[in-house]
């Protein structure tokens, strides 16, 4: 088989319509019915369902406390514009960080999770993103656990990277497997 990657110039935001774009055209070919997408304001889900209405969006939102104590990111206008879209939108602990992160940040060190985010990184900040919410998206029961979603992330704003993927439990983490790179920034 011969597939080409999307690749972008620079990380960021005004990679969203594009990758949008792409995302639709492989979920198409693949016949894909789930879409998980790391999505802080629901800008990004709300511009997939748009462009996308047959199939099922996942929301990812940061957790409380991820900006400030006790503080949610997304608004309640952002959360009532997901429903009445049909989006399901879910805030939980990021799955590549969680307790393991106030572990180093109150004794130091690294926790073995910290360097599978870390790993996963090499290939930029938005595909460790997609293996994060992917795992986030399964714990909480929101995707199918027997077929490929496409999993969107990005780095900071807006979504530059996306994969097709065979999703996992985080106590079965190592079962999920990366079939696709849709597309990623090349720095």
């Amino acid at each position: 088989m011969e597939k080409s990657i999307y690749y972008f110039e620079s990380p960021g935001e005004q990679n969203t319509d594009k990758l949008v774009e792409v995302v639709k055209q492989r979920k198409e070919e693949l016949g894909i019915k789930n879409i998980v997408v790391a999505s802080v304001s629901g800008k990004t889900a709300l511009k997939l369902k748009e462009a996308m209405d047959d199939v099922n969006i996942v929301s990812i939102t940061h957790h409380a406390g991820f900006k400030e104590k006790g503080k949610l990111e997304i608004s309640e206008e952002g959360k009532s514009k997901l429903v009445e879209k049909g989006i399901t939108f879910y805030t939980g602990s990021h799955a590549l960080s969680g307790v393991g992160r106030g572990i180093s940040n109150k004794f130091g060190g690294v926790t073995p999770v910290e360097i599978i985010a870390g790993t996963l990184r090499l290939f930029g900040q938005g595909i460790k993103v997609c293996v994060e919410v992917t795992i986030m998206a399964a714990d909480a029961g929101l995707i199918p656990m027997d077929s490929e979603i496409i999993a969107i992330g990005g780095t900071a704003w807006g979504a530059d990277a996306a994969v097709v993927l065979e999703p996992a439990h985080m106590n079965n983490f190592f079962d999920l497997k990366i079939k696709e790179i849709i597309a990623m920034p090349r720095s």
